[in-house]
């Protein structure tokens, strides 16, 4: 009897298993386009968003519309935008060694906490795409600090570091499905 039942459960654990790899093949193949890894063309690659000389902080014209994550790779600036155009707040990040390509993206997968692939420990990390199998978004590093970038320039991050502070605001602005706008 013993051998029947242990026969029945593995054939009810292999059907199980089937249906879950059968189910998240379905749902991979579901994903609405707008939540895709790659950029949609609503940015002009080849140009630089203007910049106010006089403020400098002040956020680019030709950045997007409605609430956003306004990200400059060119000025290592972050700028949290309200759905009333009115930035919430903006601050200096610390870019890994892989940029997103310009364009616009949506917050697709959020982790409270991780490990970087610099092997920092980090915190409220909020990802919108991958770049060649790196993964792109905003992390902080729990030492505190925007630093703890790996110094071997031959390993790819693609961690936007901020300070803890930072971080918390933009884990709690940036939830999935939020814009984020990449500009130079």
């Amino acid at each position: 009897m013993a051998g029947t039942s242990s026969g029945i459960v593995a054939a009810l654990t292999a059907a199980a298993l089937g249906t879950v790899g059968f189910l998240a093949y379905r749902a991979q193949a579901t994903v609405p386009a707008g939540l895709g890894a790659g950029p949609v063309a609503h940015a002009t690659p080849t140009s630089k968003a203007p910049r106010d000389r006089h403020h400098p902080t002040a956020l680019p014209s030709g950045s997007g519309t409605g609430e956003r994550v306004v990200y400059s790779v060119d000025d290592d600036r972050v700028w949290l935008v309200t759905p009333r155009e009115r930035v919430q707040r903006t601050f200096p990040v610390r870019p890994g060694t892989v940029d997103p390509p310009v364009g616009t993206y949506w917050v697709t997968s959020r982790s409270s906490t991780a490990t970087g692939t610099d092997s920092i420990p980090i915190e409220h990390v909020v990802r919108f795409t991958s770049v060649d199998g790196v993964a792109i978004g905003f992390s902080a590093a729990v030492n505190g600090g925007a630093e703890g970038m790996a110094a071997d320039s031959g390993v790819k991050t693609g961690g936007i570091r901020e300070t803890r502070t930072d971080g918390d605001a933009m884990w709690n602005f940036a939830t999935i499905g939020v814009k984020v706008v990449v500009i130079r």
